[in-house]
This record gives C-alpha cells, structure tokens and sequence, in this order.
C-alpha cells in the first residue's frame, strides 16, 4: 500500500471504528451477555477513578506552578542573563489571525499587548485580516491610527480568498500574516533565528509579562528552536457576564490543559502558542489547509526534527472569551459546534501517521508510542460520557430477572453511583481552584454571581451529557466517511452574541 491517499483513508477511519466499535460491542455484550458486561462496565468504573484522582492530583500541581510564578519579574531574570544567550538581539513577533472579529475584540488585545513590560521596539505586530471580510479594511485603519505607534512595527495584512492549496481556514491566514511579516524582517536584516512567533488567537490578551516569561523559557531552554512554548489559556476576559453553561464547559478546558501539562509525553500545542520563527519556516509554516492548525504545527516540528522536538510549557496565563449565545440553546449549540472542532484534532492522526511512515528517522518505538498515546486520547474523549452514562445500566435492564437476583447486578447500580459521588466530591477542588483564576467582580455585576459560581457546578452531570462524548463522535465519524468539516469559527466578543 504505497499510494499515500490510500493509507491516509485507512488512518482516518481507524479513530471513528475504534470508538464505534466499542461502544457497540459494549451494547451487544449488555443484550447478550450482560454479566461479562457488567464486569467490564465495573472495571471501567474503576479505571475511571483511578484516572479522576491522578488528573486532578496533576491538576492541583499545574495549579500550584501558576501561583509560584504568578507576579515573577520575568523580565529582571533575562537581563540578568549573560550576554551571549543574546537576548539584545531577540524580536517578539506577534500575530493575530482574524476573520469577522470587531474591534470591540481587537481593541483589549492590542491594549494588552501595549502594556507589557517588554521593550515595544523589539515586538512587531501582523494582524491579518481575511480578505472577503466586508470590514477588514475598515477595521484595519481605525486599530492602525490607534496603534501604529506604539511598536517597534505594526502591519495590516489582507489574506486573499481561496488561494491555491488552501481551504478557509485559521492557517492560512496566520501563514500569509507571517509571509508578510518575513519580508519586512529580511528587509531589516533581521535574523529569523533572532525572532520569536506568537500567533495567538484574536481575543487573546497576555499578561504584562508575558513576553518577558517567553523570552527567558527560550534563551534557557536546551535547543530552543526545537521547541513549541505554551501558556495556560483562561477564559476570564468576559467570565462574569458569560451563562453558567458556557462559564464551566471553559473552566473545564483551561484546566484540562493544565493538566495536560504536566504530562510532557503527550503535551501538544493547543489555541495561542509561541515557536521559534526559523523552525516556523523550516517546516514552511501552519497547514494551510487544515483545521486544527495549532496542534498540526507542533507535528511538523516533531517531523523536522525527526522526534526531537518538545512543547515547553509556560505557567502564566493568556485569557480569552467565553463563547456564549443570546440563549441557554444557542449557548449549547455554540459550545457544541467549538468542541467539535476541538474534537476534529483527530485529523493528526492521519497526518502523524502518514509522516511516521515517510520518516525513516524517527525511531519505531517513539512512532508507536505517540500514536497510541494520539489514539487513545481522541478514543476516550468519545466514549468515556457514553459508557458512563448510557451503556452503565444496560445489563441490569437486559439481564433480566435471573440476572437482576446476583450480586454483581446489586453492586453495579452502587459501583455506579459511587463514581458520581467520587466526581462530584473532586469537584469540590475543581470549584476551589476555578475560584482562585477567576478574575475580579466587575462592578454592575450582582454579588449573587458569587454564589452562583458554586451553584452552577451541580450541572456537570447534565454538561457530560451533552458534551461529554457526543462532539469527539460527530467529528470522528465525519472523518470516517470522508464528510470533512469546514473551519466553523467560534463568534466571539464582551458582549452577548
């Protein structure tokens, strides 16, 4: 099987068949065998715990990095490196892909990025606007009269539509901004070796010291161009005003990342990150014609480099929007939508997969390792709500009466509950450490909101439900069929949409 779109097809239907199947056969096994099922049901339940207590044990430790390094001069600690880590000559470039983002989302953005305690003569600035956007231009020259100053450059790009070889997606468009943003660096003699890229999503807004926390994680880390920088996203930036729905399916995600973390062998990058300029054209860019651009560039560096290649994590914050609606429905139907184009990062399988057979270089256990570690993430995340949830109580409801009189059908009801005692007893640290990130009450906001915050948390039984399983189903069995997704951005702003 030597043709590559062949073996591709056979990759992509492997995650949606693995995660089928075994639900499936879950529910085949509760009709016609429900005491084996039972047994595995129980054993899952047991494996699940064991997970919740170790993913939150690394949570706390993630937690407790962010708080060591909270209020760290970042920058002190560069310039009191020695002179040859060459930190006079480094270059902060910063570029944020836009595609129907106001200002009312641009403006905090830039405002943040205005007052970082980082020499603004070393940042350089792309926006890069797409094209077919009816307010592109417009919105270009307002934010450059309000901010062209205040850099070391400022560039307004206009990615054009549909270029050969690209869809309508987020790399494209961040790659055209960093195409313009090279030609100004080689036109200034810049060394792209002396440049580092940050191309953070349009309502990212970094802390004041967040260049200085990069710059210093880069000029200290061993082979530094053979590396990927991630900050912890938080979703503060419109927190208090966002639907309690919308407030925890957030919280949930920026702790995941945390979580994931601490857990070096799997770590990817995830929504705004930061690479080394030169790696950034060495492996000619972000895919232009891919979805899930933020974790396929990690991959080409991984390929690069043939396996040595890293993401080092950064524990300082970037915070963005919560993405809510008018209503609790549209409010469900747009997380919905942005989990599943989360989920639809399972299109790396195919591609590491395919990349791994053309590397001669990486070697085979690394291969097999990172696959499987890649599989079975975008595996659990779609079967994990479904097995808890619904599979559960099927042997007890086809066992029947002979069934109903043994001990595993008494035990598997209370195994079963003891599991959600367990998750809502874990949620107890998850309702702590959610309080301790959030930003503070803005005034106009009712005290209430406060005891809402804890309230709300009684509804993640009913947000597994929804989002548990079924967005990592939905983009794993349109990546089966070949039904391929469109890039579906998420509407975002400090007001509701």
């Amino acid at each position: 099987m030597n043709n590559p779109g062949i073996l591709k097809r056979v990759f992509e239907i492997i995650p949606g068949s693995i995660s089928w199947g075994v639900i499936i056969s879950l529910v085949l096994l509760s009709v016609k065998y429900p005491v084996a099922s039972a047994i595995v049901i129980i054993s899952f339940d047991f494996y699940w715990i064991i997970r919740t207590v170790y993913l939150t044990t690394l949570l706390i430790m993630a937690h407790h990095r962010i708080s060591c390094q909270k209020g760290e001069d970042w920058l002190s600690r560069c310039l009191s490196l020695d002179r040859e880590k060459g930190w006079e000559n480094l270059f902060q470039l910063i570029i944020f892909p836009v595609y129907n983002e106001g200002l009312e989302v641009l403006r905090p953005s830039l405002a943040a990025l205005s007052a970082s305690h980082y020499p603004k003569e070393k940042m350089i600035v792309v926006i890069s606007f797409e094209e077919r956007s009816s307010h592109a231009h417009d919105n270009a020259l307002a934010l450059e009269e309000e901010f062209s100053g205040k850099f070391g450059a400022y560039l307004s790009a206009f990615h054009p539509d549909m270029l050969e070889g690209e869809s309508r997606t987020k790399g494209a468009n961040a790659t055209w901004g960093a195409l313009t943003a090279k030609k100004y660096i080689d036109a200034r003699g810049i060394g792209c070796e002396h440049v580092i890229v940050s191309c953070f999503d349009a309502d990212t807004c970094v802390q004041p010291e967040y260049f200085g926390c990069l710059s210093y994680h880069f000029l200290t880390s061993d082979k530094p161009h053979q590396a990927s920088y991630q900050p912890m996203p938080v979703y503060n930036n419109n927190i208090w005003q966002a639907p309690s729905f919308a407030r925890l399916v957030e919280i949930s995600s920026s702790f995941c990342q945390m979580i994931e973390s601490m857990r070096l062998e799997k770590f990817v990058t995830f929504s705004s990150h930061s690479m080394s300029f030169k790696t950034l054209v060495e492996v000619d860019y972000w895919p232009r014609n891919m979805i899930s651009d933020d974790s396929v560039i990690y991959w080409k560096g991984f390929l690069h480099y043939n396996g040595d290649y890293r993401v080092v994590p950064m524990y300082i914050t970037v915070s963005m929007d919560v993405a809510y609606s008018s209503n609790i429905w549209r409010t469900m139907v747009v997380q919905y939508k942005q989990k599943r184009r989360w989920a639809w990062g399972v299109e790396n399988f195919p591609f590491v997969a395919v990349g791994f057979i053309k590397n001669g270089n990486i070697p085979l256990l690394t291969k097999l390792r990172r696959l499987f570690h890649l599989l079975e993430s975008h595996v659990s995340w779609a079967v994990w709500a479904v097995i808890l949830v619904i599979i559960g109580p099927l042997p007890i409801f086809f066992g029947g009466r002979l069934f109903s009189q043994m001990a595993i059908a008494y035990n598997l009801p209370k195994i079963t509950g003891l599991l959600f005692q367990f998750t809502l007893l874990t949620s107890l640290t998850w309702i702590f450490l959610s309080w301790t990130i959030l930003p503070p009450r803005p005034k106009g906001i009712s005290w209430f909101k406060n005891v809402l915050l804890i309230l709300e948390w009684f509804f993640v039984p009913f947000i597994i439900l929804v989002l548990g399983s079924s967005p990592a189903l939905d983009a794993q069995s349109r990546l089966m069929f070949a039904k391929y997704m469109e890039f579906n951005p998420t509407l975002k702003g400090n007001k509701v949409l």
